[in-house]
């Protein structure tokens, strides 16, 4: 699969399920993706989809305008891979990659090879404090950090001048953690008017890392119960997305496995 120009990825299998499009990629596949893009110079999205995104992928035209516009659309949610293997899809647990997981991978690769990275989002007491915990996790990182609450609008003052900071830092690497769907409506909105680098849609990694939302257990993950320590976490923000979106969800899954059983299975790019 090429990414960008003469630019070679390895060959991607692509899928199609609960109505999105989602890839095979793993933590290292990833972090390979992310090094072509720095390296074809060009502009290049680096989306996922979980439960939540598959929920607002249907009530969202600024968002499914998003997921078109990516490059590439790695799984972020054990719930996807588990559909996927209920409807016959060689996903496997390794395609599940998230940002607690990849953040500081990602930031090593970009220290060894000098990547500038600049992250937007969350406050600036929070943002400040993760990006120096990451700094001193990495020595040698060219890391900064934009606090993410700006009005939005394109032609607005604020928004005008976050994109000349962007610009005037020059990063190979651009993490947007605004939280779902406002970090993706604004990459969109703007996509335009950011320099060219990798984009990547990285949801609360910061937070994570300032110690500001707890990091859910490793091994819960891989038993599917990471949404339960979340929700525990933060139950007045998260309880609707638990608790009520994966019913729709759900109705996607059963109309997947019906045409799956009428239709035979899907091909390496989604289709029948």
């Amino acid at each position: 699969m090429t990414i960008a120009g003469a630019v070679e990825l390895p060959v991607v299998r692509t899928f199609r399920l609960l109505g999105v499009r989602v890839q095979a990629l793993s933590l290292d596949t990833l972090t390979d993706a992310v090094a072509a893009g720095v390296r074809s110079g060009e502009r290049r999205i680096i989306a996922n989809h979980n439960l939540h995104s598959v929920y607002l992928y249907r009530r969202d035209a600024k968002l499914r305008a998003f997921y078109e516009r990516a490059n590439l659309v790695h799984v972020d949610g054990m719930a996807v891979i588990l559909a996927a293997r209920l409807l016959g899809l060689p996903l496997r647990r390794e395609h599940r990659v998230t940002y607690v997981d990849w953040t500081d991978p990602l930031l090593a690769a970009a220290t060894a090879q000098r990547w500038r990275v600049l992250y937007v989002g969350e406050t600036t007491a929070v943002a400040e404090r993760g990006a120096a915990v990451l700094r001193r996790r990495h020595p040698g990182l060219v890391f900064r950090a934009q606090h993410g609450f700006f009005d939005p609008w394109v032609d607005g003052a604020e928004n005008l001048a976050v994109l000349r900071r962007i610009h005037d830092f020059e990063p190979d690497v651009l993490m947007v953690g605004m939280g779902m769907p406002r970090q993706e409506h604004w990459i969109i909105d703007n996509l335009s008017g950011l320099p060219p680098c990798v984009i990547l849609s990285a949801g609360a990694a910061i937070s994570y890392a300032a110690g500001s939302v707890p990091t859910p257990p490793r091994w819960a993950g891989a038993l599917c119960l990471e949404w339960a320590f979340r929700l525990a976490a933060e139950p007045r923000r998260l309880w609707r997305r638990y608790l009520l979106e994966p019913w729709s969800v759900l109705g996607l899954l059963l109309h997947d496995l019906m045409a799956d059983s009428s239709g035979g299975p899907f091909d390496s790019d989604g289709r029948r």
